[in-house]
């Protein structure tokens, strides 16, 4: 168990943690009344292996089954009482810690992002089968985070309604024209043209979902007003009226922020609107732990409002409108993780049991985020002027 005896001793605060290690004893590690969760070692786990990276290695033990947790909601209960323990609040010090410095200077040299890199770090997680994505995806495949306007709401619903609210802020008219960066399956862009009329322009890195977008086009008989490419944002020399990316700018790369909001800028027209919504940091500049960037999401990075506002004011843009919604995202995970259990077989069919456990942490760990360690989404309005947009907010009524 040393050293992470010490280390649990130290970080649990809040809660219980037992640990069941290799021979069968009992280590538990409690503080105050809290959650509660049981974790056993098997002869394989490794922990001085796993202390040098945690943030990597936990996560790789309880992907190859050397780390497995106990109880009905699997890895879920230790990965909410670890977060909690290093929730984001100023008087706790475990909240920034974990990772090597080696780990989090790899991490930021994967924010160098060339267009051929970004086609690769796509490929990586939006390629996979898409009978996966059918799996714990809503129908529509809304792959970002939902919209909870009342608690029972369903994930349907929920997706419904960010459709909707984006359409509001875009002040959609039948004559304008719309650049959707990032346009995943297609789902927004088809919906944005079919609610306003709009001629929408969708475009991806990822060949499979490409695919996906055109065949839905083709099959609502969309026209040419709908369109799909295989396309990098950066290569983009048309001007538009209105300009949406969801989920998307988290692939960006820091070093890469000065270069897309002069282009939204460059591609926007003067009196266009854009809208930016993306994972973003509560808590301030951080880095991707080495997991997600090895095995989820290469080259990906979530920002803090502090990184992004210097380059939308450098671009010359206008911010009309910024909100930021908070626990959506963790409700949404929490539904597309019940979704990945109820298909577990047929998951596992697709790759194997190891894949599984993969997706199962990647799931989890980006829900305790939200609801412990500061991260939320922005959803930022811009404008080259500034009566851009409406001058109240009475239009989102």
């Amino acid at each position: 168990m040393f050293p992470l005896s010490v280390f649990f001793k130290k970080l649990i605060r809040v809660g219980t943690l037992t640990v069941i290690d290799a021979e069968g004893a009992s280590h538990t590690f409690g503080g105050t009344d809290g959650p509660v969760a049981t974790i056993r070692l098997t002869k394989e786990f490794r922990p001085w292996w796993v202390a040098l990276k945690p943030d990597l290695r936990a996560g790789e033990a309880y992907m190859d089954g050397s780390l497995i947790p106990e109880g009905d909601h699997g890895i879920y209960d230790f990965m909410f009482l670890v977060s909690k323990n290093m929730e984001w609040r100023p008087d706790n010090p475990f909240h920034m810690m974990g990772g090597d410095p080696w780990s989090r200077f790899k991490g930021w040299l994967s924010q160098i992002n060339p267009t051929g890199r970004s086609r690769q770090n796509v490929a990586h997680h939006y390629d996979l089968s898409t009978d996966l994505y059918d799996l714990f995806l809503d129908p529509d495949r809304q792959y970002s985070c939902a919209y909870f306007k009342k608690p029972t709401d369903t994930l349907e619903q929920a997706q419904e309604n960010k459709k909707a609210l984006i359409a509001k802020k875009l002040l959609l008219k039948k004559s304008h024209t719309v650049l959707d960066i990032g346009c995943g399956w297609g789902g927004l862009g088809l919906a944005l043209h079919q609610k306003s009329g709009a001629n929408l322009t969708g475009i991806t890195l990822s060949e499979e979902q490409l695919k996906v977008a055109k065949e839905r086009a083709k099959k609502a008989n969309a026209g040419p007003g709908l369109e799909y490419r295989l396309q990098d944002y950066r290569e983009v020399r048309e001007t538009f009226d209105r300009i949406v990316s969801v989920g998307m700018f988290e692939h960006v790369g820091r070093r890469n922020y000065q270069t897309f909001f002069k282009k939204v800028y460059e591609c926007l027209d003067d009196d266009g609107l854009a809208l930016i919504h993306t994972i973003g940091r509560a808590d301030g500049p951080g880095a991707t732990d080495p997991w997600t960037l090895k095995y989820i999401f290469p080259g990906g990075y979530t920002p803090a409002l502090s990184e992004l506002a210097p380059y939308i004011e450098k671009s010359g843009l206008y911010i009309t409108d910024l909100e930021v919604w908070r626990l959506h995202y963790a409700e949404t995970l929490k539904e597309w993780r019940k979704r990945t259990f109820q298909h577990k077989k047929k998951i596992i069919k697709l790759y194997d049991e190891r894949f599984f456990r993969m997706w199962d942490f990647y799931l989890t760990t980006a829900e305790v985020a939200f609801r412990h360690l500061g991260h939320v989404v922005f959803q930022i309005q811009l404008a080259k002027k500034p009566g851009g947009a409406p001058l109240t907010r009475d239009y989102l009524k």
